[in-house]
């Protein structure tokens, strides 16, 4: 048993390790009094604020501008949207890559902040000038004679709109990990408020939806998508001004160099080795009795049994010149358990894919669902349907510090847990609770389409707003969840890249929304006659039976998710078998006396 004097011994070496990995604006060794802490993530708060604000108000009100502007059909432009978001997110793993192999996320975020940047202001100037679009046209009562935007006018549509993309891809994961880089995990104090960043990342990202949704969305109706698009523009270079604020305060952690090699090494090690057997000791395994220079773990390291194939990168072959073999050979226990946490969070990744596809529908087809709709809420105003998404960021705005000010801190209490609840237990209360805003959307979609087809009547638009609202706060859950799990689970240097691996759901969630609704409209038009969303008029199409597919998938998805969590729990349990400790503060914490699991303990 650690005595008190003992722990604190450990932290205080810890600590002078974790501040020798940062260094100030300049490079020299971070000073935790004067760089670091929620001063300091404040500003880069500010950016993730000002940032989403700005590339919300293209993306959720995107399908109405291709639609009305460039006059694509409502399949196309649905799928062009989805494209488009699911583009930015998966172009999240190279800003990780880059930012953790060569430039660190401060200089990652401001170079691709400036092409995002560069990106809105094309997509103002094609707004504003008419010869950048085809003719004006009624795609409601003319949409046949309408002309599709072609040739030039549609390549500068795209040129702006996937400069956005890559810029807004590579500066969101690095926005999320640098702000959490400014907490030192180690420190029991600093380790709590790392949890309370988290919420508050989520609570800028709502602010800058709640703006984006309301006051730029009703800029965009009312004077025109070139203002729309200028007014994001100016936001984003707000946010870089926040971003450039805070260099004096930042705690940076340098490039390693690629993140990738380890990584390849221990599978090319494993093949070549692959006709070997891993001696019956694993302290004769390379790396096994040595302290790795890239863990902050003080114990020796151990091999656990899961995916034992790997194992055989660390066996060292008996060479009578003593040669050193080549790194591509000969692999350290470190790095193999490396490559087994990576392989083991995949399952969990992918059971949020089908969450996102929902949300692509709510930025969708639940637009042009409202739409549809009476969007009246006086005489004079009337409701822009893209705004229904400012909903649940409203409701957030207020639940979001009372969870955090009431829940947290009760639920720690009962679970001692720093977060309250465990990352995976707040992943799978947000997938079960997806299930329901789809069952919500399908209903009232149902009653709009008879109330229109069978009683020519135009339903209100707030008979929409639950599946909005549910959907929030099971976002709330599962995005931050997801977020604070990878995270946790990060190897030294490898921040930015798992915090992009998040941001990768959304990816597939969007281009998996594609694909269901090319597969959708193909195998319902043989029964149908024209396929479920074959139209661009929503009284044609079968919107609430589409809705009521996803519900059926997002809970079949939240049981598969179960199944996946408990096998990672059961994997990760120290009494199975010597595992490592992913407790948030380092990788690979061997000490037994104290079995805790990232978040996991209490997913059965």
């Amino acid at each position: 048993m650690k005595t008190a004097g003992t722990g604190r011994q450990n932290y205080r070496g810890k600590r002078t390790c974790e501040e020798a990995t940062t260094v100030d604006w300049r490079g020299k060794p971070s000073n935790p009094n004067k760089h670091g802490g929620m001063r300091a993530s404040a500003f880069v708060l500010g950016l993730q604020g000002f940032e989403i604000m700005a590339i919300a108000a293209v993306g959720n009100n995107l399908i109405t501008y291709v639609i009305n502007e460039m006059h694509f059909s409502l399949s196309k432009s649905a799928n062009m949207v989805t494209n488009f978001i699911g583009t930015v997110f998966i172009l999240a793993l190279l800003g990780g890559y880059l930012s953790d192999s060569y430039l660190g996320c401060f200089w990652t975020m401001l170079n691709f902040g400036f092409v995002e940047l560069s990106g809105f202001i094309l997509l103002s100037v094609q707004a504003h000038l008419p010869q950048l679009r085809p003719p004006k046209c009624n795609m409601v009562t003319d949409g046949d004679n309408c002309e599709e935007a072609k040739g030039f006018k549609s390549s500068i549509f795209f040129v702006a709109l996937y400069l956005v993309a890559l810029g807004s891809g590579c500066v969101k994961p690095n926005m999320i990990a640098h702000g959490a880089d400014q907490f030192d995990q180690i420190d029991p104090n600093q380790s709590n408020k790392l949890s309370k960043y988290f919420n508050a990342a989520y609570f800028a990202f709502s602010i800058g939806e709640l703006v984006a949704l309301t006051l730029l969305v009703w800029v965009q109706t009312h004077s025109g998508m070139d203002v729309g698009f200028g007014i994001s523009a100016a936001a984003m270079a707000l946010g870089l001004i926040s971003l450039i604020c805070g260099t004096f305060l930042y705690r940076n952690k340098p490039p390693q160099g690629s993140i990738l090699t380890p990584i390849a090494q221990v599978f090319v090690a494993a093949i070549l080795k692959r006709k070997h057997f891993c001696p019956s000791d694993p302290r004769m395994l390379h790396g096994s009795q040595c302290k790795d220079p890239n863990s902050d773990n003080d114990g020796n390291l151990q091999l656990t049994e899961r995916f034992r194939f790997l194992n055989k990168a660390c066996i060292k072959l008996e060479d009578g010149n003593n040669k050193r073999e080549s790194p591509w050979r000969l692999c350290t226990v470190n790095q193999v358990e490396q490559v087994k946490i990576l392989i083991s969070i995949i399952p969990i990744f992918a059971c949020t894919i089908v969450f996102n596809t929902i949300l692509a529908q709510l930025q969708t087809f639940s637009v042009q669902q409202g739409s549809s709709m009476n969007t009246q809420l006086t005489k004079s105003f009337h409701i822009p349907p893209a705004s229904l998404q400012s909903i649940p960021y409203i409701i957030l705005i207020f639940i979001l510090p009372l969870y955090d000010t009431f829940f947290v801190p009760f639920a720690r209490k009962i679970t001692g847990h720093d977060s309250g609840i465990t990352p995976l237990q707040r992943i799978g209360f947000g997938l079960f609770t997806a299930t329901f805003s789809m069952i919500s959307a399908a209903i009232m979609e149902n009653k709009r389409r008879n109330a229109a087809v069978n009683s020519n009547k135009q339903l209100s638009l707030f008979w929409i707003t639950p599946q909005f609202l549910i959907f929030g706060i099971s976002e709330m859950f599962t995005a931050v969840g997801l977020i604070e799990f990878f995270y946790k689970q990060s190897l030294k240097g490898m921040q930015s890249f798992l915090t992009a691996i998040t941001y990768c759901s959304y990816s597939f969630g969007f281009y998996f929304s594609s694909v269901l609704v090319y597969l959708v409209n193909k195998v319902t038009s043989h029964s149908s006659g024209g396929g479920w969303l074959s139209e661009n008029n929503l009284n044609k199409d079968r919107l609430d039976l589409f809705y009521w597919l996803l519900a059926a998938l997002s809970f079949v998805n939240f049981l598969n998710y179960l199944f996946w969590a408990k096998k990672y729990f059961h994997n990760q349990s120290p009494s199975a078998s010597p595992q490592p400790d992913f407790n948030g503060q380092d990788l690979y914490n061997l000490n037994r006396s104290t079995p805790k699991i990232v978040g996991d303990e209490n997913i059965t």
